[in-house]
């Protein structure tokens, strides 16, 4: 007997299927693996293109961060941002990466994103502004007018304190940290409890660059944070 071809035979694959297979996968779809055939782990065009363009943004901000050797002191390595600024195609592509890392992580959950005194200014306003979000500052003490709620944090030698006002945020609503680089995570951490201070939730920190090796990520616990480039 012979078994006529599926009118629609899969596009992925050359021959004809027999009735009982399944119709053609859409468009954009990996086609079911055949028995005994290893799962294809390939991605979809759309999802290829979307991968392809993210990279090529992340080299384009990554080519903008220069090192200098023993600054600000001795045996530190400098990780210097200010290229990134300078060239609106690599600021723009970093606003872009993680207004799209937060939008596929919390869709519309956010509320409020808050920037860090003093380089997550620079990167916390744009970042709302790209989300259709407004932005609240976190300063260090003094320099807030009002009514503020204060929380300190440990520097090499001695400690100093970050202040938000009272009537920056409601109870409950969700709020994102933007800062410029990730050390030690002292200033994040503070900046955690000084949002959980006026009972809003913090759905995540993140930052253009982490020092993995300073393990700045394990001081803020069970908070989330996500960085767009590590380095040692």
């Amino acid at each position: 007997m012979v078994v006529p071809a599926h009118p629609n035979p899969d596009p992925f694959h050359a021959g004809a299927e027999p009735p009982w297979a399944p119709g053609p996968a859409p468009w954009g779809a990996p086609p079911p693996p055949r028995a005994g055939a290893e799962p294809t782990n390939r991605l979809l065009p759309s999802r290829r293109a979307d991968a392809e363009m993210a990279d090529s943004e992340l080299q384009l901000v990554a080519r903008r961060i220069r090192s200098f050797p023993d600054f600000p002191v001795p045996g530190v390595l400098f990780r210097d941002i200010s290229p990134v600024l300078k060239d609106p195609d690599s600021f723009r592509a970093s606003i872009s990466l993680l207004a799209n890392h937060l939008k596929k992580a919390h869709g519309g959950r956010i509320d409020y994103i808050a920037g860090l005194d003093s380089r997550g200014f620079l990167f916390g306003p744009s970042l709302a502004q790209e989300l259709g979000l407004g932005c609240v500052l976190i300063r260090k003490r003094g320099k807030l007018p009002g009514p503020t709620v204060c929380a300190s944090y440990a520097l090499e030698y001695g400690k100093a304190e970050l202040e938000i006002q009272t009537d920056a945020l409601e109870p409950g609503q969700k709020v994102v940290v933007v800062d410029d680089l990730l050390a030690t995570g002292g200033t994040m951490r503070a900046a955690c409890e000084l949002l959980g201070q006026l009972q809003a939730q913090v759905l995540e920190c993140v930052s253009l660059v982490e020092l993995t090796s300073l393990k700045g990520r394990e001081k803020l616990g069970t908070v989330p944070f996500f960085s767009l480039l590590q380095y040692e």
